[in-house]
């Protein structure tokens, strides 16, 4: 070894050791007579001492001609420093160097190698592998490392194997768009990039191997954003003879291992709602449950006042924001600017305040006597100072507005706090969902999901209403993972293709294989799957994933770094039977 400690670990009880580090220079300061250079490596920072008075001139010249992000090699004895930094660990000694070696000389980098850095996202991206050099993007490498080894280790407790699927398997027309790659010894024929282990993994459990996970990349060719990568990583998991209840209190178990062991957090038992009821209340399937402020429907208390907007509205529905009342004008017209928004579509925000004195004030006090509007405040349960906040028109639309409205109020008043922790299941998901465009159903989850038992006699006559043995796994209004109880039988695989729109002849080209396992014993089945990349970014407190990738992509989906994707060379093209169309 080159070094004998590394640069985080020396204290006090060392004084007097001679040891050798290595490292790159963070910081130089030469005051002449005195030159003290921080060397740093991933595991902290050592201050090295040189003394003109004790110190060679050759070693004192040396060490004054280093520069940033130099790569150093210094040995010398461990003495306590005079002006401590009781601000990091090795704070209360430095290295009195005798022998300096360069390793490797380095360019000036294009970005400060600090905390707070003036590298912007781009260029940050471009030169990533200095990048990763920065305390914040090493801690959470680190994380995603102490995650999926705490994530092993509790798998390996409850029995499951860790086996390993195909990269290279056949496209299927579900879900996103795949990824392909062309077969040059079977030309004119592709692989796809896995959009998930699916199939394999049910196919594991014919298999009889019971309990089975990985965590695996997985690939989806899909317009991006920050929760989103071309390639990312699940913590993939299958099991044998269970129903939902088993796999939900295995997993449940998994996360509450995860953040006692990271975190040192305590998670109560999570929640169950139904996916109606997540709609209901909060607008959204997966919502935000660190602070209350449930949706209020009040079309039977605010029809028939000649107020046309609600008299004419499918929903009409709101949230009590607690302690607002007091909001000035200024402050409700940036409510009404946010619902406005494009991205939002609501068409305008109509407000009650319950003041302090026991009177209303509205924006629509033309249409409303005080009297009607003591019965809106009490549906919503109100009290002297609360604000209501209130939308209306078609259903989908205005519940998902006021989702949008009511996280918006969650981060005003403070309650979304990163150290907060709201987990929940989300339970009982439609089936199927129709699509207009192409006037037919798709599955929701996909069509492997297993319908509820009671709903079976539905997939025939009325799909639609089918409730599916679905779920999801939802903590701070961000979906973490989600799974369900698969179909293990032929005949039903096939009615749930039927009601997909499938033909016969397609069913079987594009899932013969998994049709077929099971005719040779498929036992009942279901797993899960986590979005290892969004529990990283959760547990690190930030809403980007790629902060948790070594190596992310752009919101292009460009790997700036090393220039990909990139042009074929016309041989290359030619061994693969590929001609690109001309533009």
């Amino acid at each position: 070894m080159l070094r004998t400690n590394n640069c985080g670990e020396l204290r006090k009880v060392h004084i007097g050791q001679t040891v050798t580090l290595c490292g790159w220079v963070q910081k130089l300061r030469d005051k002449g007579g005195m030159a003290w250079i921080d060397l740093r490596d991933r595991y902290g920072i050592t201050q090295l001492m040189f003394d003109e008075g004790s110190t060679a001139a050759a070693l004192m010249k040396q060490a004054q001609n280093v520069g940033r992000e130099y790569v150093l090699k210094a040995t010398g004895e461990v003495i306590e420093r005079v002006s401590k930094n009781l601000n990091i660990p090795t704070g209360e000694i430095e290295i009195k160097v005798t022998e300096l070696e360069l390793l490797n000389a380095s360019a000036l980098p294009p970005f400060m190698i600090e905390d707070e850095t003036d590298g912007g996202d781009e260029l940050r991206m471009k030169y990533r592998f200095l990048d990763i050099r920065r305390n914040p993007v090493r801690k959470n490498l680190v994380l995603r490392h102490q995650i999926s080894q705490k994530t092993r280790a509790y798998l390996d407790g409850k029995d499951f194997i860790e086996v390993e699927t195909p990269y290279l398997i056949k496209s299927t027309p579900e879900g996103a768009r795949d990824f392909v790659v062309p077969s040059r010894m079977n030309p004119g024929e592709f692989y796809a990039l896995p959009q998930s282990p699916q199939t394999f993994k049910q196919l594991l459990m014919v298999a009889g191997l019971d309990r089975y996970y990985q965590i695996v990349k997985c690939f989806r060719d899909e317009d991006l954003r920050a929760d989103r990568q071309p390639e990312f990583t699940q913590i993939d998991c299958e099991m044998s003879f269970v129903e939902q209840n088993d796999i939900l209190d295995t997993f449940e178990g998994l996360v509450k291992y995860l953040y006692k062991e990271v975190k040192q957090i305590d998670l109560v038992d999570f929640p169950r709602m139904t996916y109606d009821d997540a709609m209901k209340f909060y607008g959204s399937d997966k919502p935000d449950l660190r602070f209350e402020m449930k949706f209020i429907e009040l079309n039977e208390v605010v029809t028939g006042a000649n107020f046309p907007i609600f008299d004419s509205a499918e929903l009409v529905v709101g949230i009590k924001a607690t302690g607002c009342g007091e909001y000035t004008r200024k402050e409700l017209d940036a409510l009404v600017d946010f619902v406005r928004k494009p991205q939002i579509g609501a068409q305008g925000l109509v407000y009650v305040k319950y003041n302090t004195d026991g009177s209303y004030k509205s924006s629509v006090d033309k249409y409303y006597t005080q009297e009607a509007l003591k019965g809106w405040s009490e549906k919503f349960e109100a009290q002297p100072g609360d604000l209501l906040l209130i939308l209306a028109g078609k259903k989908d639309s205005t519940r998902k507005a006021l989702n949008e409205l009511r996280l918006e109020m969650g981060s005003r008043l403070g309650f979304r706090s990163t150290d907060l922790v709201a987990a929940t299941w989300i339970i009982d998901f439609p089936l199927l969902e129709w699509d207009e465009d192409s006037q037919r159903y798709h599955a929701m989850h996909h069509p492997f999901t297993s319908p509820k038992l009671e709903d079976l006699d539905k997939i025939d006559k009325d799909p639609g209403t089918i409730k599916a043995s679905a779920y999801d796994l939802v903590i701070n209004g961000v979906e973490v993972g989600g799974g369900s109880i698969r179909i293990h039988k032929r005949d039903l695989q096939s009615k749930m293709f039927d009601a997909l729109g499938f033909t016969k002849e397609e069913a079987e080209a594009q899932f013969g294989f998994l049709l077929g396992a099971f005719d040779y014993g498929a036992p009942p089945h279901g797993g899960i799957a986590f979005g290892l990349d969004r529990l990283c970014s959760l547990f690190g407190g930030v809403d980007s994933i790629r902060d948790f990738i070594a190596f992310p992509k752009n919101s292009s989906g460009r790997d700036v770094m090393i220039d990909s994707p990139s042009v074929l060379q016309n041989s290359q093209l030619d061994e693969l039977s590929l001609q690109l169309k001309q533009k």
